[in-house]
């Protein structure tokens, strides 16, 4: 793996003195699953950072598993909001100033301009460490989740549910079309 650049995740961190491991990879890995594999852990470790917004002003970004999909409901209902959406691409890139695929709250501590409410999805918190994105594509970071909570401030939701449960959601939700 190459040598990791310095990140304001990184620099975040070292201020702080909190201890972080640095996992490099391919920059055109851009999920969460993909990074998983190459590093040879469980996709339930790795989390990605999802851009959403609530109430439409509200600018969100929710901590989550690799291996759940996000429920905006969930989302909503978790945040005290009326409703949530995930931001576009384009909009999550303009929102953070990083692309998509290397979104990270530690990479957005204290910036100018960007204010946003941080969120871990409950699977997390039940953790010792994960795995975030370190502010840059190909760039993941390994760090235990009560410093991921201290030092961005994030609430713990849920946010996703069990991949396993959709199938059912999804029968559920026939019956009511019908």
């Amino acid at each position: 793996m190459k040598k990791a650049p310095r990140t304001n995740a990184m620099r975040a961190l070292d201020a702080r003195h909190i201890a972080y491991e640095v996992f490099t990879y391919p920059e055109a890995i851009h999920s969460a699953e993909g990074v998983s594999e190459l590093l040879g852990v469980p996709a339930a470790h790795v989390f990605k950072t999802l851009v959403a917004l609530a109430d439409e002003s509200r600018q969100l970004l929710i901590v989550t598993p690799g291996n759940r999909e996000l429920d905006l409901r969930l989302v909503a209902r978790g945040v005290g909001a009326k409703a949530a959406r995930m931001a576009p691409q384009r909009e999550a890139e303009r929102l953070t100033g990083l692309k998509v695929g290397g979104i990270s709250p530690l990479a957005l501590l204290h910036q100018p301009g960007k204010h946003f409410e941080v969120y871990l999805d409950a699977p997390g918190a039940t953790l010792d460490a994960l795995y975030i994105n370190g502010g840059q594509r190909g760039v993941n970071l390994r760090l235990r989740v009560a410093d991921l909570l201290a030092i961005t401030g994030a609430k713990v939701i849920t946010a996703t549910r069990d991949p396993a449960s959709i199938g059912e959601l999804v029968e559920l939700d026939d019956e009511y079309d019908a």
